[in-house]
């Protein structure tokens, strides 16, 4: 029958070596750095990457203004957008009327399939020139999460990577220990002299 001691590695022991007790804190610390600090720091990351997109997307809005355009012609095939959440575009030429300027006529960027004549959105930076419309609330999400799972990810690669170092350090102590002892244990047993 087995039994369970409690607190073995806190109890005096004549086996017990110093390398013993630091690789036990070890453990106990990186637990505690993988259970607490790490879902912490990609938490904090996390937030800071939602205040900083919010920022930046709250700034492109603020400098970008949408305009209704007629579509006039083609200037490019669709490109097809592999694996993301766009639909497939096509640069197209656009005519909008700007109060400021009259009538314009640019390149813009619309979805595939939209014939000559159609009317479509256009985005417009302070200058004047179609730029891609600002991020929405899902694009800052997936922004955010992806942050936060990376800096999550990070804090425990650098935990588990300290914690093998102490360990690698901790075996290399152990074992000098050993050999330190059985080099003065060896010859008392095998009657050789050292």
């Amino acid at each position: 029958m087995r039994t369970r001691v409690r607190g073995w590695r806190r109890r005096a022991s004549p086996l017990r070596r110093r390398s013993d007790v630091v690789e036990a804190w070890t453990l106990l610390a990186t637990a505690v750095l993988l259970v607490v600090v790490a879902p912490l720091v990609g938490v904090v990351a996390g937030w800071w990457a939602h205040e900083d997109a919010g920022a930046t997307v709250q700034k492109q809005r603020d400098d970008r203004r949408q305009v209704r355009a007629e579509v006039v012609g083609r200037t490019s095939p669709a490109i097809p957008m592999a694996q993301s959440g766009r639909q497939p575009s096509a640069n197209m030429t656009v005519r909008w009327t700007d109060p400021a300027t009259g009538t314009r006529t640019d390149t813009a960027r619309v979805p595939a399939g939209t014939r000559t004549g159609q009317t479509v959105d256009v985005w417009l930076d302070s200058r004047g020139r179609t730029v891609a419309p600002p991020p929405d609330r899902t694009a800052v999400w997936q922004h955010t999460v992806t942050i936060g799972v990376c800096a999550t990810a990070g804090a425990a690669a650098v935990t588990l990577l300290a914690h093998t170092v102490v360990r690698h350090t901790a075996m290399r102590r152990r074992l000098a220990e050993w050999e330190e002892e059985w080099a003065r244990t060896e010859p008392q047993w095998t009657g050789r002299r050292a």
